[in-house]
């Protein structure tokens, strides 16, 4: 071969490298540029989806405080209606009185001394007492317990709709909970609690939701429901809320279901395992009322 072919073919491949380095650069470029573009577009979606959380939870927040301020608003019973003021009744005057005491005919008694008598002064008449005004309310109060509770438990379920997957949300339905068993809404308070523990069965709300379903169910005479419950709750070792307390109601709800028996020994229970409890002298008031 001669050295002129030679040499062309070593440029043709030297050519043929170079296009095939451009191209593999090329390719890589874009590949490059199109995860660069992916990962700023996943940074932009995950930025924007943690400042919406964090409005969401700002003003879930604020709704729930608004809902709290409502739930503990002072109770001011309206004042009395003031008693109708009495009218003072006008003092007779003397000269009548000895007008009226003379009898016709009948010479006046002569005076024993020269002066003359004076007339006695009638008696000024007695002030009606002063009718006082009533107090007016404080702003934000309401007249009745049942009042505030009515106004606070759409408040708190327009949080807990809004918002139901935040921490406020959750808060929320479970204060609405308790507002509607508070109010004797059994059902709607059971209805709501289990939304609560569907939503947060481990949390603290979701624990104290499932003793609110147990108290309700007490409430409502479902004794054997709330017995369940509260032995459910007792049963559990990792549980947050107290155990003296939740012992100390399924005794109640045992007295209640008419089971003596087991409200001894639950009674006698928490005097054993929690001697220096606040419960302890319910426990041991409810042995000495129980039955033989």
């Amino acid at each position: 071969m001669k050295r002129a072919e030679r040499h062309k073919l070593k440029t043709n491949e030297v050519v043929m490298s170079v296009v095939r380095a451009r191209a593999v650069l090329e390719q890589r470029r874009r590949e490059v540029t199109m995860a660069v573009v992916a990962i700023v577009v996943i940074l932009t979606a995950a930025g924007g989806y943690l400042i919406w959380r964090e409005r969401a939870q700002s003003q879930a927040g604020a709704m729930l405080a608004e809902a709290l301020t409502v739930a503990q608003a002072l109770v001011v019973p309206p004042a009395p209606p003031a008693p109708p003021a009495t009218a003072a009744t006008p003092a007779t005057p003397a000269s009548s009185a000895a007008a009226t005491s003379a009898t016709p005919g009948t010479p006046a008694a002569p005076a024993t001394s020269g002066a003359p008598t004076p007339a006695t002064p009638a008696s000024p008449p007695t002030p009606a007492p002063a009718t006082p005004t009533p107090a007016t309310p404080p702003p934000g109060s309401y007249p009745s317990e049942r009042a505030k509770l009515e106004a606070a438990l759409p408040k708190f379920l327009a949080v807990a709709n809004t918002y139901p997957r935040t921490q406020a949300g959750i808060a929320a339905r479970y204060h609405a909970a308790a507002a509607a068993a508070a109010l004797g809404r059994a059902d709607e308070a059971l209805r709501l609690y289990g939304e609560v523990i569907d939503q947060s069965r481990s949390g603290i709300y979701g624990q104290m939701a499932r003793l609110g379903t147990a108290e309700t169910q007490a409430r409502a005479g479902r004794h054997d429901q709330a017995i369940a419950a509260f032995k459910e709750l007792a049963g559990e070792t990792a549980s947050q809320l107290p155990l003296d307390a939740i012992l100390t109601q399924l005794g109640h709800s045992y007295v209640q279901a008419g089971k003596t028996k087991e409200a001894r020994e639950t009674f006698q229970r928490v005097l054993d395992e929690f001697p220096q409890s606040p419960y302890a002298a319910t426990a041991r008031q409810q042995l000495e009322n129980l039955p033989s």
